[in-house]
């Protein structure tokens, strides 16, 4: 079976008045029908590398790879119109917050049925119904009412399920998902989790997760690539992501609690200079 989507090579920079600042260095991952999670701090270019795979790096920066590919299809070589037609249609970005990601002068309504005739060719009637359907799966009550109401209207937690709804109604085969649960409480984030869970399985898509959240990783996903100065450092199953081996991946788990595995005191995470210039590990499968 052919992955989503095949990466190798890939770098981003940036030109700055000290000189080019590399955000990712050299990384290569591929993504099938699977839930990838990629972890690491701040900075690390979690982020970067998703805005690179959706064409989002404006200029002056400068994305470059060997190959960048959506089902053997070139992203780098893709017209900005094509790039346009694959956004949303084929792959979808859940940004951290929602409150900055809708269109505040929209109702909730309006903007998911854009969503959807932006790439699909359906009458207003139609897209209204699928609009209903598709709040009622992501677990929003009273949706007819809620398609009425304006993003200043709704909770953290609704918005960010309202987000999913937009970004999935276009039925993607690839959903990346930049630190979606950050801004929610513990019991919203695991209501928000669950509702991914079950629309990228019964889709059968591929889902990128981007979070800082080792332990939230470890139990959504299937592997996880470690991130650390723009290059994957380390490469496991999620289920296994103790048992990992890299020291910098070790020092983020320990630098966080565990219920499981309680400590009297928290390390502090100490950096060795070499691992910047460490190769970067293949996430490819």
């Amino acid at each position: 079976m052919s992955n989503l989507l095949d990466i190798e090579n890939l770098s981003v920079r940036f030109p700055t008045r000290s000189g080019t600042f590399e955000a990712v260095r050299g990384i290569s991952l591929s993504l099938g029908k699977e839930r990838l999670g990629i972890v690491g701090e701040s900075g690390s270019g979690k982020s970067m590398t998703g805005r690179a795979i959706l064409g989002l790096i404006r200029k002056p920066g400068e994305v470059t790879a060997d190959r960048l590919e959506m089902q053997g299809e070139s992203l780098l070589d893709a017209s900005p119109k094509r790039m346009r037609a694959i956004r949303g249609k084929h792959i979808s970005m859940i940004m951290q917050d929602p409150k900055y990601s809708l269109n505040p002068v929209m109702t909730v309504g309006d903007q998911i049925i854009e969503a959807l005739r932006t790439h699909e060719k359906v009458g207003k009637a139609e897209a209204y119904k699928r609009a209903l359907e598709m709040l009622d799966a992501v677990a929003i009550r009273e949706p007819e009412r809620v398609m009425k109401l304006y993003p200043h209207e709704v909770s953290g937690g609704m918005g960010q399920r309202i987000m999913i709804a937009m970004m999935l109604i276009p039925n993607p085969e690839i959903l990346i998902a930049d630190e979606p649960t950050s801004a929610l409480d513990v019991s919203v984030q695991l209501q928000v989790l669950e509702i991914m869970d079950r629309l990228v399985r019964e889709r059968g898509m591929g889902l990128i997760f981007i979070s800082h959240d080792l332990n939230l990783v470890a139990g959504f996903c299937d592997r996880v690539a470690v991130m650390y100065a723009g290059r994957i450092v380390e490469v496991c199953e999620a289920g296994k992501l103790h048992e990992a081996k890299h020291p910098y991946t070790l020092g983020l788990l320990n630098s966080v609690p565990d219920l499981e595995r309680p400590r009297p005191r928290l390390e502090a995470l100490q950096r060795d200079p070499a691992w910047r210039e460490a190769p970067s590990v293949s996430a490819m499968l």
